[in-house]
């Protein structure tokens, strides 16, 4: 038996954001001038229920209560992306890595650019927190959502001036995100 698939969109200081998910998890969350594939709402019914949650939680992390997300998460990918996806989630609200930082922390070091392509390829904006990574000067440099939305992102958290200040340690959180 096949899980009715639903979408919703939610208001924010970003614009309208696209949340998918199956009732129990969600599925994927983009900005609205998300580049690259995305899932189209074929075969999805437009119903906002499944998402309150999620409003709720994005409405506190947009208004600076929350640090940190507590939801059903499914991601789909291949081994590799859903190990960065992984690893994306554990880095902590305010903080910033290097694309070289993320390859090493999964055991990848010479890998920085195929963790970058699949951080690109991140179908849960924000949850799944992206935008904390940066490239190795400190610049940022490519988001699906649009560089002002990264770096909104990050002055929003205060991670990017920080990051690199205290030399860009990397101290990581506790995993709140389900991944299934």
């Amino acid at each position: 038996m096949t899980k009715t698939s639903y979408y919703c969109y939610l208001d924010t200081p970003l614009g309208l954001l696209c949340v998918q998910g199956d009732g129990e998890f969600l599925t994927d969350l983009y900005l609205p001038n998300h580049k690259g594939p995305t899932n189209t709402h074929a075969g999805r019914q437009k119903y906002a229920a499944p998402f309150t949650a999620v409003g709720q939680q994005l409405a506190e992390y947009f208004a600076g209560a929350r640090h940190s997300f507590d939801l059903p998460l499914k991601l789909a990918g291949s081994p590799f992306q859903l190990r960065v996806w992984r690893e994306l989630i554990r880095i902590p609200y305010g903080t910033t890595i290097t694309y070289s930082q993320l390859a090493q922390r999964i055991d990848r070091p010479s890998a920085s650019r195929a963790v970058g392509h699949a951080n690109s390829r991140n179908p849960i904006s924000i949850i799944v927190p992206c935008h904390r990574v940066i490239g190795a000067s400190g610049n940022l440099t490519g988001y699906a959502g649009g560089l002002d939305a990264k770096r909104w992102l990050l002055d929003r958290e205060a991670g990017y001036l920080t990051a690199f200040s205290d030399g860009g340690d990397f101290q990581p959180a506790v995993l709140t995100a389900m991944t299934r």
